[in-house]
């Protein structure tokens, strides 16, 4: 797939993705990377100058309706009308087929909204609460979250990530395009790299263990393992080739930053 803006701002270049159900995909890059835009390619709302963007089997140029009711977008600037919960449900939940309304009013009560007062007048976090408890109760197989945990306190934010992940099943997948990798790193089981027009990385959190192990040390002396280290007050955040099967937690951060400074390395490990 190849798409710009215009001929001085090329933003993919021959890109092959593919997403599966049953995953919780995080769409890491840097700002202008094309996060957003390859978002809106899925979801049919803009289209590539060549190649094809297809969800279950169909283009999603053609705008099918049996496409639009299974995936649902969540821009990170949301738009709410001048109407109260239940006015909002009306205009809007009779898209979405398998639309539930209990899991509706589950994740309201777990983010605590007032269901009676007007959307406009609630503060910027409480409508995104109100936004993303529509997304999550439609169901759609695939849901798609831009920057969903931007505008959260930090009790939402573990509200978010437990009721997105009651959510998640085989036939069903989310996409969360984040910058706040800490807010939705125990979320995440599959990491999707993009920088300069490219898919530097899209691999399971089993498959990055596998290869690599992150740990702490105190120094970098004596460590000719280490391919990649960030100096902490709490000693050098390192990464190094996993040769013993160790476990170890995926930092996204520092994945992210090794991956976009090391494409070359990290496409030979990960057989890119």
């Amino acid at each position: 797939m190849n798409f710009a803006y215009s001929k001085k701002k090329k933003i993919f270049d021959d890109l092959t993705l593919t997403i599966e159900g049953g995953h919780i995909y995080g769409l890491l890059g840097k700002n202008g990377a094309g996060k957003t835009t390859l978002l809106k390619l899925m979801t049919g709302l803009l289209f590539p100058q060549s190649g094809i963007t297809t969800a279950f089997g169909i283009d999603t140029k053609k705008r099918n309706v049996s496409v639009l009711e299974e995936i649902y977008f969540l821009p990170e600037e949301i738009w709410l009308p001048d109407v109260n919960v239940a006015g909002y449900l009306k205009m809007y939940a009779n898209s979405y087929p398998r639309f539930s309304h209990e899991q509706f009013q589950c994740c309201l009560k777990e983010f605590e909204i007032d269901t009676t007062e007007k959307l406009k007048r609630m503060s910027l976090g409480q409508r995104k609460k109100v936004a993303i408890s529509f997304a999550l109760a439609t169901q759609c197989k695939i849901l798609i979250m831009d920057e969903p945990t931007n505008g959260l306190d930090i009790p939402s934010k573990g509200q978010f990530r437990k009721l997105s992940a009651e959510l998640i099943g085989d036939d069903r997948c989310i996409i969360l395009s984040t910058h706040q990798v800490r807010d939705l790193e125990s979320l995440i089981d599959t990491v999707i790299i993009l920088d300069d027009s490219h898919i530097l990385m899209n691999n399971t959190i089993d498959q990055i263990c596998k290869r690599i192990v992150f740990k702490t040390l105190g120094s970098l002396d004596n460590q000719p393992d280490v391919i990649y280290s960030e100096f902490t007050p709490r000693g050098y955040l390192a990464v190094t080739p996993n040769m013993d099967g160790s476990d170890s937690k995926v930092d996204l951060e520092i994945l992210f930053n090794m991956t976009t400074q090391n494409a070359n390395l990290m496409k030979q490990m990960f057989n890119h």
